[in-house]
């Protein structure tokens, strides 16, 4: 579960964001619409911990994250939070496989293979283990960032665009995908997105402006 109140975040001087708050619980979605520059990606950075805020609270499974170290951050966040980026970031040298078993050993110091195979034969990846993530399709390699958004049985999984770069009926397939894996997991789902499609698709839904 995720709750925000009054946050806030500045670039300097010249561009500051003001959020409404929110509150998406376990096995829930919520979407995150704006246009572009109202600061969705800003949002769903401080979600994760990639961004602090210059005023308000996040808490993340009752913990309030925007007080933590740098170091403790970074271990909440291994442990507690998956994300969905635009940019996959692949370790390109790396297999699908390795590239999913590694986030696991960033946030834990062990490479849970079995279970990272487990999970990618869930998203129908099990014909993919060995090739490199250049050799995939690009849906295939948004299978492959949730499936490492996944390892660690995250709390909140956080998807900024992730549809962004798909076709109609991809869009909805990983969509269904992530809607379905939040329920499965029990994992409050946020979606950042411009992407219009899918704003039929989830009635739980904020407006940034």
């Amino acid at each position: 579960m995720i709750s925000t109140k009054k946050i806030t975040f500045s670039y300097g001087k010249s561009t500051e964001f003001s959020f409404p708050d929110i509150l998406c619980k376990e096995g829930e979605t919520l979407l995150v619409t704006g246009n572009s520059g109202v600061g969705k990606t800003t949002l769903l950075h401080l979600l994760g911990g990639l961004l602090r805020p210059k005023s308000g609270e996040i808490s993340i499974d009752n913990t309030a994250i925007n007080f933590f170290s740098e170091r403790k951050l970074d271990q909440f966040r291994g442990k507690n939070i998956g994300l969905v980026l635009q940019q996959s970031h692949f370790v390109e040298a790396f297999t699908v496989l390795e590239n999913v078993a590694l986030a696991s050993w960033l946030a834990s110091g062990e490479q849970k293979i079995q279970k990272a195979k487990q999970l990618l034969e869930h998203l129908d990846l099990g014909e993919q283990l060995c090739k490199l993530p250049s050799q995939l399709s690009i849906g295939q390699q948004q299978r492959v960032s949730i499936a490492r958004a996944l390892i660690n049985e995250p709390k909140l999984l956080l998807a900024d665009e992730p549809t962004s770069s798909l076709d109609d009926e991809n869009t909805f397939k990983v969509a269904n995908l992530l809607e379905n894996l939040a329920k499965e997991f029990n994992t409050a789902l946020v979606i950042v997105t411009h992407d219009s499609r899918l704003k039929e698709r989830f009635p739980n839904q904020i407006s940034l402006s």
